[in-house]
């Protein structure tokens, strides 16, 4: 009954996990509602507006030109009303269409996380930190004005556009026609503008991820600039990059600036014309002042909704390359998923850790050397396997294989006796503590980072962690201690430091299986013999453990040392076994004694 709970649990964390990555559609759903208030608003907005040159074409043919006072005061006070309940619908399109709007952009960021958070490293590295985030921010803000834009004054365009029409053509059908010149040439500026812009707006975006690129490289790389004296480089790659963003954000800049005036020309030249016009007609008497009047207002909405438009098209471009990059992401499935069909893992082996690799081979996307070949081997519970090997002989990959950061292109990776695919990704990622090669630390306190598997751990379980991982010392002679803050990526610490604090939070977590990447390489030969006897004493009994690592002094006790080659086990045994057995041993045990002495 225990496992069945645990599945389900499991099984509806990843469904949930499934339902984040949602379409447009559904981004729009959960806003229907206040869509529909939008609409309304809107309309009422548009029919004020539309109300209001009619009643002022009243007021002078009825009531200036008549001279009858008590209708004017009667009409003033009706448009009063009027212009009263356009502000009331304005104010009501401008707080509904923010709403969604900003809804929308919140809801497309936790979709954008939420996909990026079940990525493989594969898809990681394909599309890198920086566009990752650049899209998460940046491309997501860019929808949210073009939205906020679309909401609140472009929907209400062709409303005021269409009834403009109308109520112009009711005034007078003649002048009418002059908007058949007007409004095809703002349409073809637009166009132009907008065929220029496209391709600009897409290299811009470009341009923003390679200018994070460089600014994230030499942010995080700062000390090796420093020690190898590459300031005026750096100075000048960067420089690079940001003159060719300003010149194409000039470019884009230039081009629209000529729409809006060259749209404002046509708008005057148009009034004019209708005014000329007109006044042929109201001296031939076919028109009254009043509807000149009302007839001047409605094309000036009509064109102004044109403009409006065209605004539009204006930041239209730079948003549909964002949405592009934005569902590009989303659409990205992750070579990593959750099984169709998951298996329970009995209780037993959830209490107690087994690995097992069977003819497990892997080669990396648009490669075809394979990185690990036909290894199999078995981890038995309370059992400890240490893998030696040369760089670049596959050993950080054998671990993430566990986990499933990647997955294996043939064979199969087994916890518990369960294909690691078959299992819920929550489930298998609670059964393992990692410490990976390079150490990360989030920002907060130790505290923080410690309870990072494990939040209602007590204070006595991170200090015991920490004496095992060989970290108290250092802890305790910080003045705020457990409350000590952690900066961005642990940089406050040394590389031993966040090695012992990363090894300390895999401890509190207590596990059934541990994995650690050469998790003790930045840490003297006396600290790495007292952490490796700790964690002896400290691993339950039926714990497995696989550790990864370059000295063959922080291996030699483990139970058995696999030594691989090119991504092949070529030596299985103990040390002593395998120092009387397996020449690629012996080689690596004679170059470290060599080096030792020589130092």
């Amino acid at each position: 009954m225990t496992s069945g709970r645990h599945s389900a649990s499991y099984s509806s964390a990843g469904q949930s996990r499934s339902r984040a990555f949602v379409s447009w559609r559904a981004l729009l759903a959960p806003y229907g509602p206040i869509l529909l208030l939008l609409l309304a608003c809107q309309v009422g907005q548009a029919i004020a507006a539309l109300s209001l040159p009619t009643l002022s074409a009243d007021v002078i043919d009825r009531g200036v030109l008549r001279d009858d006072t008590l209708y004017i005061l009667h009409m003033i006070a009706v448009m009063i009303g009027v212009a009263v309940c356009q502000i009331l619908f304005s104010i009501g399109t401008a707080w509904f269409g923010a709403r969604i709007a900003m809804g929308i952009g919140r809801d497309l960021r936790s979709a954008i996380f939420e996909r990026v958070q079940l990525f493989s490293l594969t898809e990681v590295r394909s599309f890198g930190a920086p566009t990752l985030i650049t899209r998460t921010t940046n491309d997501v803000q860019q929808l949210q004005t073009v939205l906020v834009m679309v909401l609140t004054m472009v929907m209400t365009a062709p409303i005021m556009a269409i009834g403009g029409v109308v109520m112009a053509v009711r005034q007078d059908a003649h002048l009418s026609l002059l908007l058949c010149i007007s409004v095809p040439l703002l349409a073809l500026i637009i166009g132009i503008v907008t065929a220029r812009t496209l391709p600009l707006f897409t290299r811009m975006q470009g341009q923003i991820d390679r200018l994070n690129l460089i600014l994230r490289e030499q942010i995080t790389g700062l000390r090796v600039i420093r020690a190898f004296v590459r300031d005026a480089s750096e100075r000048a790659r960067f420089g690079e990059g940001n003159d060719a963003l300003t010149d194409t954000t000039l470019r884009v800049g230039r081009l629209m600036a000529l729409q809006i005036p060259a749209a404002n020309l046509i708008m005057q030249i148009t009034s004019v014309a209708m005014v000329w016009f007109a006044a042929h007609r109201i001296a031939l008497g076919e028109m009254q002042v009043g509807s000149l009047v009302a007839f001047l207002t409605y094309i000036v909405q009509i064109l102004i909704a044109v403009m409006i438009a065209s605004m539009l098209f204006t930041v239209a471009p730079r948003a549909l390359v964002s949405g592009r990059r934005i569902a590009e992401i989303l659409a990205t499935p992750s070579s990593v998923a959750e099984p169709e069909h998951p298996v329970a893992l009995p209780a037993s082996a959830r209490e107690r850790g087994e690995i097992e690799f069977r003819d497990v081979s892997f080669h990396y996307p648009g490669t075809t050397q394979p990185v690990v070949r036909d290894v199999s081997f078995r981890i038995a519970p309370g059992e400890t396997v240490a893998v030696i090997g040369g760089t670049g002989s596959g050993k950080s990959t054998l671990i993430n294989l566990i986990p499933r950061l990647f997955d294996a292109t043939s064979g199969s990776v087994l916890v518990g006796g369960v294909d690691v695919r078959s299992l819920p990704l929550d489930m298998l990622w609670s059964l393992i503590g990692l410490v990976p090669q390079e150490t990360f630390l989030f920002s907060g306190t130790i505290a923080d980072n410690l309870r990072y598997g494990q939040p209602d751990a007590d204070d006595g379980q991170l200090w015991h962690a920490l004496e095992t991982a060989q970290a108290k010392d250092f802890v305790v002679a910080l003045p705020e201690g457990l409350a000590a803050p952690v900066a961005q990526g642990g940089d406050n610490f040394s590389g031993g430091q966040r090695q012992r604090l990363a090894i300390a939070r895999a401890i509190v977590r207590r596990p059934p299986i541990y994995l650690f990447d050469d998790s003790s390489s930045a840490l003297d030969y006396a600290t790495d013999a007292r952490l490796r006897a700790a964690l002896a004493r400290e691993m339950a009994p039926g714990a497995a453990v696989l550790i990864v690592g370059q000295r063959v002094n922080s291996l030699r006790h483990a139970n058995r040392i696999l030594v691989l080659d090119k991504g092949e086990i070529v030596g299985s045994g103990t040390h002593d076994e395998l120092v009387a057995s397996s020449a690629a041993y012996r080689e690596i045990v004679e170059s470290q004694r060599a080096s030792e002495a020589a130092a």
